[in-house]
């Protein structure tokens, strides 16, 4: 797997894919120790209505997220780019813990902002979820 700061601004078509799909490929570890280390120490996220900064919030954030969202599988998906900052659509779907025979599926979008290294500043997030049946599942 590529280390976050292998891919720095400024972005190319090419580049910002690349950002993109390692993004995706961290995300779905579901681990998130080593999806932190792709932001920067006091990194400033927008999460549908939370917001908070620094790479702790980021793993106790995401440690909260996937005890949750049991069998999260994610898709992302470059909108645009532009110098150090990308734009993303995204798909994710999982099962509550709290109800885990329904699915769900989330759709939303980010903004991200880089660094010179390639570590994200900023990542701006909005979403929405939808119930769906097992045999509506597009990720696996």
């Amino acid at each position: 797997m590529r280390k976050p700061t292998d891919i720095k601004p400024p972005f190319t078509e090419e580049t910002a894919k690349d950002k993109v799909k390692t993004a995706q490929n961290a995300w779905n570890t579901r681990n998130p120790e080593l999806v932190a280390q792709a932001y920067t120490i006091d990194s400033r996220w927008r999460n549908r209505v939370e917001f908070f900064q620094g790479r702790e919030a980021i793993i106790a954030f995401l440690k909260r997220k996937w005890a949750k969202e049991l069998d999260y599988r994610l898709m992302k998906e470059l909108w645009c780019f532009n110098g150090n900052r990308i734009s993303v659509r995204f798909e994710y779907e999982w099962r509550d813990v709290d109800n885990p025979n329904q699915w769900m599926r989330t759709h939303g979008n980010e903004h991200w902002e880089f660094n010179d290294d390639g570590l994200m500043l900023i990542r701006d997030m909005s979403a929405n979820d939808y119930l769906i049946n097992e045999s509506e599942r597009r990720y696996r």
